[in-house]
């Protein structure tokens, strides 16, 4: 009798998969969806010379959004699900710091930018304005200082540039398999 082993599911298609079944949702009041948005911001990082693991951050930065199922419920009640440290937790199993540090990062760096940067708050969605209070406000003085030190900040504060440009209704991407040789690219060994 012998015994069938099976390959391990490929992580990129794992990945991707969650992406196309739920990608569709609601982005958080914004005018695209969660798939739309993760296009959107992996084009912009691409389109600035971001390497591989920086535009993988980029496509996967929101997918603790689409992991928790709790996560819209939470966030309508007026409750910071902390998408990004999700994110990062499941993240870690397939990439390196160089990706899941930027995601982790990214809602902090909106905290930072809100508070160096005098003009970011204007340009803000409503939805990103209302998501900020439930996430802790502009920072302080001292958590500016203590969190553009960071290994990666200076990374997580470019991904939320582009995250925060990346909610245009008719903004034409490449597809999803577009990216995949990013993401395979930024895989742990």
């Amino acid at each position: 009798m012998s015994v069938q082993m099976t390959a391990p599911a490929d992580p990129v298609d794992v990945i991707f998969d969650i992406l196309v079944r739920k990608g569709d949702a609601d982005y958080g009041g914004e005018c695209v969806s969660q798939l739309q948005h993760a296009l959107q911001c992996a084009m912009l990082a691409e389109q600035a010379g971001a390497e591989s693991p920086l535009i993988t951050a980029a496509l996967l930065h929101d997918i603790g959004h689409l992991i928790d199922d709790r996560a819209h419920q939470m966030r309508d009640s007026g409750v910071d699900a902390r998408h990004e440290a999700q994110a990062e937790r499941y993240l870690k199993h397939w990439f390196g710091p160089d990706v899941t540090q930027p995601v982790r990062l990214h809602v902090d760096a909106k905290r930072y930018l809100c508070a160096t940067d005098i003009a970011y708050w204007d340009g803000l969605s409503d939805g990103s304005k209302k998501s900020l209070e439930m996430q802790g406000g502009p920072f302080d003085r001292t958590e500016e200082l203590e969190f553009i030190e960071l290994p990666y900040a200076r990374d997580a504060v470019m991904l939320r540039r582009w995250d925060d440009m990346a909610k245009l209704k008719d903004a034409v991407t490449p597809p999803l398999e577009h990216f995949r040789r990013h993401v395979t690219a930024a895989l742990l060994g």
